[in-house]
């Protein structure tokens, strides 16, 4: 014991009796000083050594005892605050209605707890987080108080930290411009910002995050799992999200990061254990894509337009030998007549009629210089998936216009095939396109476009069927022919289309026809082997 206490204690002879009104409420009811028992240094050596700074007071707050954990708390020995008021130790800092709270408490004989802001003797400000506790005797009256105090500053500190950070962490969250989410182990949402907040909404897919945790480990498989626990992040994760009915589509790009933080909980104490989460970010490139696709199709059309160009230059003179070649075939079977019959005025008929032959053959070989040719293009491995798909944005104005209703019911996996990515453009140009006319001639309620894709262990298929008139049987067979068509007005809208068409998909030793066992409209059926001997290229 120190001799400065003791020598207080000593010095004080009503110090014994305090102590032993304090016994109740320092080890409960029922509980006195007994000399026999207890010996009354114990007590004294309790109070003296307890880490917690302890002072009692009389019921003016008269210090009238310190131990020595208050020293050094406070920084003051007991011949400096002995007989002194406890607000020795009061900081203005501390508001007034603190003070009146805690006075309020005492003198209505319950004990007080809670922080005041204390000054040091050296000067500097701490912490106190107090206890006060009314010390009664037997009458129930208020005979002296006993405070508890700890210097708290550091703690406080630490928790106004981490208070702080987590504030500092929450705002860079909010201020980013992408989605971002934390997700415990259990796919529980920890952690969000405004952003992932207006996607709740924005999707109608219910919690953004299990949907798109969902899509993520469907495309990754077995990679999602080593990355997991190789605690290695991912990026540019792309997602096409299809809008509320026929809403607008979006397009999100997820990256993702996983971390580890050590539990902190009483389990953890002796035993370090962690917990990993995962932050995942979610952006919208809905505007990239389509500035993309938007480019995409410019590309495209400036690729297919100089072939398209040439073909129809072709197809134009194709058209003129085509009209030409009817009259010379008859003109060359009356010549065939007129040679068999002797006679001036046949001589002279027949004179006229093979000046005419001879004109129209050199006319046709002209023209016949004349025609482009079309330029070899290579060969390479092509997806029809990807080619459909963009007829369907070169179309999709069209489409729109019309309001014909698009089912694009691709093959997932459908396997490449060797083949002009522009030639083969041009092909499904043409078909779509007259699918699309058709569609937009027809009478029939239900406007509906439907392209699939399939595929075997020989043969990739291509299916484009559409809603409108159809093709009568009697003339399925012609419609590939040369300026042969099913609409009104015959010759003036004969083309080479289907000719064309077919063209290409021989071309790619490929076969197309009219699927007669469809009779909601028209149902053209291509397919392509999947593998063949390479060439050069096309012509």
């Amino acid at each position: 014991m120190k001799k400065t206490s003791l020598r207080f204690l000593q010095a004080h002879t009503n110090m014994a009796s305090v102590i032993s009104e304090l016994a109740p409420d320092l080890f409960g009811e029922g509980h006195k000083v007994d000399s026999d028992r207890t010996p009354y240094s114990l007590f004294v050596e309790a109070v003296e050594q307890v880490p917690i700074a302890i002072s009692i007071t009389d019921k003016k707050a008269r210090i009238l005892y310190v131990n020595e954990e208050f020293s050094r708390v406070t920084g003051y020995q007991p011949e400096d605050v002995l007989g002194e008021n406890e607000s020795i130790l009061s900081d203005k800092r501390t508001p007034k209605e603190v003070y009146y709270d805690l006075w309020h408490t005492i003198r209505s004989k319950k004990i007080w707890r809670g922080t005041l802001c204390n000054r040091h003797k050296s000067g500097h400000r701490y912490l106190a987080d107090l206890t006060i506790a009314p010390m009664l005797n037997q009458q129930g009256t208020v005979t002296h108080y006993i405070g508890m105090h700890r210097d708290i500053t550091r703690s406080h500190e630490s928790e106004k930290r981490i208070i702080n950070q987590k504030l500092l962490i929450e705002s860079v969250i909010n201020s980013s411009p992408l989605a971002m989410v934390v997700i415990d182990n259990q796919d529980r949402v920890i952690l969000d910002n405004h952003n992932y907040k207006a996607l709740v909404t924005d999707l109608d897919k219910g919690e953004p995050a299990l949907y798109f945790l969902h899509k993520l480990r469907e495309e990754m498989g077995d990679l999602w799992s080593q990355l997991q626990g190789d605690e290695q992040g991912f990026a540019n994760r792309e997602f096409k999200i299809e809008g509320k009915g026929n809403g607008i589509s979006h397009w999100f790009s997820c990256a993702g990061n996983w971390f580890m933080e050590n539990e902190v909980n009483a389990d953890a104490f002796f035993e370090n254990t962690s917990k990993q989460y995962l932050i995942l970010t979610i952006t919208d490139i809905t505007r990239q894509r389509r500035q993309m696709e938007e480019l995409h199709i410019q590309t495209l059309k400036t690729l297919m337009s100089e072939d398209e160009r040439v073909r129809s230059i072709r197809e134009t003179l194709l058209g003129a030998i085509h009209q030409i070649q009817m009259p010379m075939n008859q003109i060359r079977a009356a010549e065939q007549i007129l040679k068999h019959r002797q006679g001036e005025q046949q001589a002279g008929l027949l004179q006229i009629l093979q000046q005419i032959q001879h004109s129209g053959e050199e006319a046709v070989s002209t023209m016949q210089k004349c025609i482009p040719e079309i330029l070899q293009t290579a060969v390479i491995h092509v997806n029809l998936n990807q080619i459909l798909h963009d007829v369907l944005l070169l179309s999709n104005q069209r489409i729109f216009s019309n309001g014909i209703d698009v089912h694009w019911q691709p093959l997932a996996q459908l396997p490449c095939m060797l083949g002009s990515e522009n030639r083969l453009r041009i092909l499904f140009k043409q078909l779509i396109d007259n699918a699309i006319e058709a569609i937009s001639e027809s009478d029939c309620t239900q406007q509906r476009l439907k392209i699939t894709t399939n595929a075997d262990a020989d043969l990739i298929y291509v299916s484009i069927e559409d809603t409108g008139p159809g093709i009568p049987v009697d003339k399925r067979a012609k419609v590939f022919e040369p300026f042969y068509t099913t609409r009104p007005m015959g010759g003036t809208q004969a083309g080479m289309g289907l000719v064309m068409a077919k063209e290409i998909v021989n071309q790619h030793q490929g076969f197309i026809d009219i699927d007669p066992g469809y009779a909601q409209g028209c149902r053209l059926r291509i397919s392509f082997p999947r593998h063949r001997q390479k060439p050069g290229g096309l012509d």
